[in-house]
């Protein structure tokens, strides 16, 4: 069991010998390149689809609150447990044991590359701006061209981390020059009486309603959460850090960054246009506000900047689907296939499998579009578990006194910060829906197989009679959300 954290065991990660070390800056760019991708350029209309400026200044309110606790968190345990490597995994294994560990990674990893699959497919769907060839990006040419793009990433991170991390700093600048664009000339156009025209969506001068408070907050609150998966980031690459302090610290600097750019984004936007009109503005529906006040090299910049914006984020979620596995082989909950690295510190044996399965479902895009979208959304739910384990765990350290002995304030302020986090983690899964959760079983449950592979490898017992029980309860939902769609196609 861990005592207080020596200073100099939390503060700097001595390299060893051949092993890539990443400082602040790519450390940051990861958190900020993970968490800006497409959404950003389509929050305008996402935002205010069903809902009145009032109603998404309180959903940013109350995202903002429960994120930055989630934050504070990762930041925490990042000096607190400098043991633990590669963030969710790893905190979620200490806390709660070997196969829940491994679900969390499980989780992780497939919604992670599912949603490189979305980011190539909207790459080449933002394309088809100036290559009209490309069309919405899922037809045999995008899928061709995302291809390539797919294994010229994958063939830059084989050369090694530290190389693709300086080219994600590169990409995360230049994806963020066409949102201060955006962000300074709406500005200078922001038109406070249209602000205030219908503030509370009532329908005021004629406008139409748009429903209750509350209603029209629910609907901004699974908008708010996506654009901030990847808050993460750095905690993933915490083995890797230069200074173990650097990770916690890039985990704020990202979430500030992200959450200005967020709001000022969606919020700027119903001063330039009427809430009826940003609903009804197309994908990325950012070029279209741009679009209204200086025309068509507006959008053309703001489409030119989502495709830069989705490569960054594309690169940042290879490295980060292909770290979590990784990690987790080493720890003996991954079959060792995973663990396999080059000289150079690549994931090899990560990257190969999960670009393989990229590959895969980017031709599955080419025959249903539907199956893809349904997939994507599910993997989107199966990233809150890491979430909700992460603040568990700090709550546990807190509870028992663990790493902060002597300091009874810090353990109200971690049991404060980690009761938060676990609460809104739960309840963004509540939110979700019990149908998407039933099918994320789907996804989890295999993840069982996987597992009694990685544990007969390193010679590890499959499971305890607690774990044996989740394995069973998991497998008994997934069966039924089976049953169900089943049921569903056919009719029944």
């Amino acid at each position: 069991m861990d005592t207080q954290v020596a200073p100099e065991t939390a503060a700097t990660a001595p390299a060893q010998p051949g092993e890539t070390k990443l400082s602040l800056l790519p450390l940051t760019a990861l958190v900020i390149g993970s968490m800006i991708g497409g959404g950003v350029f389509n929050l305008p209309s996402d935002m205010s689809a069903h809902a009145s400026p009032a109603a998404v200044i309180i959903g940013w309110c109350i995202t903002g609150a429960g994120m930055l606790t989630l934050v504070f968190v990762y930041q925490g345990l990042a000096v607190r447990k400098p043991a633990l490597n590669s963030g969710p995994f790893a905190y979620a294994r200490a806390g709660f044991g070997d196969y829940v560990g491994f679900q969390s990674a499980w989780g992780y990893w497939i919604s992670a590359w599912l949603g490189n699959v979305s980011y190539a497919v909207a790459i080449f769907s933002a394309l088809s701006f100036f290559v009209p060839v490309f069309g919405s990006g899922n037809n045999i040419q995008a899928v061709i061209g995302a291809s390539l793009a797919l294994w010229a990433i994958h063939f830059l991170v084989l050369k090694g981390v530290k190389q693709a991390a300086f080219v994600n700093v590169v990409t995360t600048c230049a994806k963020v020059t066409p949102l201060f664009v955006f962000v300074l000339l709406a500005i200078f156009a922001f038109n406070y009486d249209k602000f205030t025209f219908d503030f509370w969506g009532t329908g005021a001068h004629g406008a139409a309603p748009l429903g209750g408070l509350m209603g029209q907050v629910r609907s901004t609150m699974l908008v708010t959460l996506w654009v901030f998966i990847g808050i993460e980031g750095a905690s993933v690459y915490s083995a890797r850090a230069a200074k173990r302090s650097d990770v916690g610290t890039a985990t704020v600097i990202g979430f500030l960054g992200a959450i200005t750019i967020y709001v000022l984004v969606s919020l700027l936007s119903t001063g330039i246009l009427t809430q009826k009109q940003l609903a009804g503005l197309p994908v990325p529906s950012m070029a279209g506000v741009l679009d209204s006040l200086v025309g068509t090299w507006g959008a053309a910049l703001i489409s030119l900047g989502l495709i830069v914006s989705v490569g960054g984020a594309f690169l940042s979620w290879t490295l980060l689907c292909a770290e979590i596995p990784t990690v987790a082989a080493k720890d003996g909950c991954f079959p060792l296939l995973f663990a396999r690295e080059s000289a150079a510190g690549s994931p090899v044996g990560s990257l190969w499998v999960t670009n393989g399965l990229i590959q895969l479902f980017l031709l599955v895009t080419l025959v249903s579009a539907s199956t893809y979208r349904t997939l994507y959304e599910v993997a989107s739910v199966m990233i809150l578990p890491p979430y909700v384990l992460s603040g568990a765990y700090a709550l546990k350290l807190a509870w028992s006194g663990e790493t902060y002995a002597g300091d009874p304030a810090a353990r109200r302020r971690g049991a404060l910060v980690g009761g938060i986090a676990t609460v809104y983690g739960l309840w963004l899964c509540y939110a979700a829906g019990l149908h998407f959760l039933m099918l994320a079983a789907v996804l989890f449950a295999p993840g069982t197989i996987v597992y009694l592979r990685a544990r007969h490898e390193h010679g590890g017992k499959p499971f305890t009679r607690t774990e044996g029980v989740i394995a069973l309860i998991l497998t008994a939902v997934a069966l039924l959300a089976l049953y169900q769609l089943l049921g569903a196609g056919t009719g029944q």
